[in-house]
């Protein structure tokens, strides 16, 4: 799952990105309001979390040109400003959930799972299955045939990127640009090394195998 933060406060901005990767989320993060609508309306996002005092564009004119472009994306609201009259005009302008500053990470997490949770309830279910292999993405769990498997966040987060696309040939650049968040450098083997390490915890103990690899291609993962 994917996470905008629009946050202008870089020490703020680096520790949240940092509790929602350790969380198994991808995050895209920008600190003005002007880039974090551009990404907003250019690509699909599980939540966003948004400042309200951003240079260039203020977090309510994002957050109201996202609903006026049907943008349905859940928002929090993260803002220092903390009256009532603050809070109910973050949420009457199209804000879903408001949190004052400081504020404690734990409860930012379980809010945004919150969201989600209910965003999806209609829409997306919150299981990924294939075969014998099922993945729980609010818990962050992974059973193989029943039996959990324990992953750490690279890990769990290629295995959902795969499993969002079974039986589909992913490439190393895409799982740089989904996993690792930065460009295709040529030189690198760390797809390599990250989808081994899959391998070791999803087939290893198994004689059916499920993640494959097409030479010169990527890797597919087939039930």
């Amino acid at each position: 799952m994917r996470i905008l933060l629009i946050e202008d406060d870089v020490k703020i901005a680096s520790f949240i990105e940092r509790g929602f990767k350790e969380a198994g989320f991808a995050v895209d993060k920008c600190h003005d309001g002007q880039e974090g609508l551009h990404r907003v309306l250019g690509c699909s996002y599980d939540a966003a979390v948004v400042d309200l005092m951003l240079p260039g564009l203020d977090g309510l004119s994002v957050i109201e040109t996202m609903r006026r472009e049907d943008v349905d994306t859940p928002v929090l609201i993260l803002s220092a400003k903390q009256s009532v009259d603050d809070r109910i005009q973050g949420l009457q302008r199209g804000g879903d959930d408001y949190m004052v500053k400081p504020f404690s990470f734990s409860e930012l997490l379980a809010r945004i799972q919150a969201l989600i949770r209910r965003d999806k309830k209609n829409t997306q279910p919150m299981r990924l299955s294939i075969g014998g292999l099922e993945m729980d993405l609010l818990k962050h769990e992974v059973h193989r045939d029943g039996v959990k498997v324990e992953l750490p966040v690279k890990e769990y987060a290629l295995l959902e990127y795969m499993m969002r696309h079974p039986c589909i040939v992913v490439s190393k650049t895409s799982i740089l640009e989904r996993v690792y968040d930065y460009s295709f450098d040529p030189q690198t083997n760390v797809v390599d090394v990250l989808v081994c390490r899959l391998r070791n915890k999803i087939d290893k103990d198994f004689d059916h195998k499920m993640i494959h690899t097409v030479r010169g291609v990527g890797y597919v993962l087939k039930d």
